[in-house]
């Protein structure tokens, strides 16, 4: 399969004081597409930053990210924008949900920036509620929800668009043993069935072992 991510030489450092703070030190590799890669480390081993440079929320100070062939390092703030509305579904630790949207107005959110009228936007958001198995909980708000369920809908959201990714930051990392187990059999189930890649931060063996890769992080290194 072709390469959907490359990360070429790529170093992060951020300044503190007058000093300066590496945060990443020439990182290389790939990802292919239709895979789904575990990012393992452990606290400050540069994980989220990585995964917030392959998803275009931050810039990389040395070296270069292509996405889909685009160089996304290179594009300009208004254009990255652009790209992550249409390129990437982010899923992440603790949802995220907006708590007077209902189940649907929050999956809805993204489609709202995109030109499908009324009627496409409520077929598009009936689908990814399907998916992730929450079509009887469309008009329930966040907290008439349980965790796995509000995390089942964050996940829909991030479907909706029809991404390039899905980038996951932590995705169990707030859930009970059994609903992280359902939340995983669901990002398994997206990646075989569905042919979604998936770049995902945990430190969880347990999550990483759904993976089909496991890469891991050490003080700035891929090791």
């Amino acid at each position: 399969m072709p390469a959907i991510i490359e990360v070429q030489n790529v170093s992060k450092s951020y300044m503190r004081d007058n000093f300066q703070i590496p945060v990443l030190n020439n990182i290389n590799f790939n990802v292919e597409e239709g895979d789904f890669l575990a990012l393992m480390g452990p606290s400050g081993s540069g994980k989220t930053t990585l995964l917030n440079l392959i998803a275009g929320i931050d810039k990389p100070t040395k070296g270069n990210i292509l996405v889909g062939g685009t160089e996304i390092s290179k594009l300009t703030e208004s254009a990255l924008a652009k790209w992550r509305a249409h390129s990437i579904g982010f899923v992440f630790q603790f949802y995220n949900l907006i708590p007077v949207l209902t189940a649907f107005e929050n999956v809805e959110l993204p489609l709202l920036l995109t030109s499908l009228s009324k009627s496409e936007r409520k077929k598009h958001v009936e689908t990814a509620l399907s998916v992730v198995g929450l079509s009887d909980r469309m008009l329930h708000y966040p907290k008439q929800l349980s965790g796995g369920q509000e995390q089942r809908v964050a996940i829909a959201r991030a479907l909706v668009t029809d991404p390039l990714l899905l980038i996951a930051d932590e995705p169990t990392g707030d859930l009970d043993k059994n609903s992280a187990a359902e939340i995983l059999t669901l990002l398994e189930r997206l990646n075989q069935e569905f042919k979604k890649t998936i770049v995902m931060v945990t430190h969880d063996p347990h999550a990483a072992e759904k993976a089909r890769k496991i890469r891991h992080l050490d003080k700035g290194d891929l090791v």
